[in-house]
């Protein structure tokens, strides 16, 4: 899921029609989809989708026809020009829901475009140096040099907790990562040193590393607005999302030349073929290679 999705939500909520009906549906599509492991993020899309669409089709469940699916996703696409990533999105959450909670193959020849694969915006060392020294010293800089030096999503950091760190060796652990995955983070050293003091300090005993002054877990949300903040305070003209460092962490421990396959580790990258788009970003390598024309011999030089 990606970090703009806000206005797709509420888009898609002015959209939707209660009923009995559809509350049943929806309730059971949640319940198969947390059986599932899906992630509360997913599932929360997936209902607002079905709930969107059964008020469009306005049928009992088991009487919508393929037409009908193929009738309301072409809306989506020509009526409210969604993109080819939601359109996807769309059509996975009502796959899911017909063929996995009524049992109705329906949806298995119904094509959507794929999503593009655009190469991620980085922010440069220099940039991140800026929104280090233009961050809050405290909780806010340590957040900032967390995401960066561990490559965490957002959501991982704001529910991390003291026992999920070895700080003494340097290492962590994300527990229910995307796709419910446990997985091993590295740790930079200065930031332990960081992360110790901080803690000490700390008034409020609470188990969360990044908490509020009442001990509860900071929010996704705020850390988002604390970063946007923070990079325009750094005067970064570039958008600046938690999910920025994280592509800016993984590019450049490639340029660094670390392993392709330990950075899929550390990122919980499932595919090698999702981490293989930072090998389009990396551009150090790329600037060390000789263009042939100089490198010819007794060619005319221009007047």
């Amino acid at each position: 899921m990606n970090e703009g999705s806000g206005a797709i939500e509420e888009n898609a909520a002015s959209n939707n029609t209660k009923s009995p009906e559809a509350d049943a549906a929806v309730k059971r599509l949640n319940q198969e989809l947390v059986v599932a492991g899906y992630s509360p993020r997913t599932i929360k899309m997936y209902c607002i989708y079905l709930r969107e669409f059964l008020g469009n089709v306005k049928k009992r469940p088991e009487e919508i026809s393929r037409e009908d699916i193929v009738g309301f996703l072409a809306g989506k696409k020509s009526n409210e020009n969604v993109s080819n990533a939601t359109l996807a999105l769309v059509h996975s959450s009502l796959k899911f829901y017909f063929h996995n909670v009524l049992r109705r193959k329906i949806i298995e020849e119904i094509k959507v475009p794929k999503k593009a694969k655009k190469i991620p915006s980085i922010l440069s060392k220099a940039e991140i140096v800026e929104l280090i020294k233009a961050s809050e010293p405290g909780r806010d800089r340590l957040i900032v040099e967390f995401l960066y030096s561990s490559g965490c999503r957002v959501s991982e950091a704001a529910k991390l907790k003291a026992e999920d760190l070895d700080l003494g060796n340097f290492v962590g652990r994300v527990r229910g990562g995307k796709g419910n995955k446990d997985r091993t983070i590295i740790l930079s050293k200065a930031w332990c040193a960081e992360i110790k003091a901080h803690l000490k300090k700390k008034k409020v005993k609470t188990p969360f590393i990044f908490s509020k002054k009442n001990g509860k877990p900071i929010s996704t949300d705020t850390i988002q607005r604390m970063i946007r903040e923070t990079a325009k305070k750094a005067g970064i003209q570039k958008e600046v999302t938690p999910h920025k460092l994280r592509h800016s962490y993984a590019t450049h421990l490639l340029e660094a030349g670390e392993n392709i396959r330990k950075i899929q580790e550390l990122l919980g990258h499932s595919n090698l073929n999702t981490t293989q788009i930072y090998t389009q970003v990396s551009t150090e390598e790329l600037r060390k290679v000789v263009s042939p024309l100089d490198k010819l011999r007794g060619r005319p030089r221009a007047p």
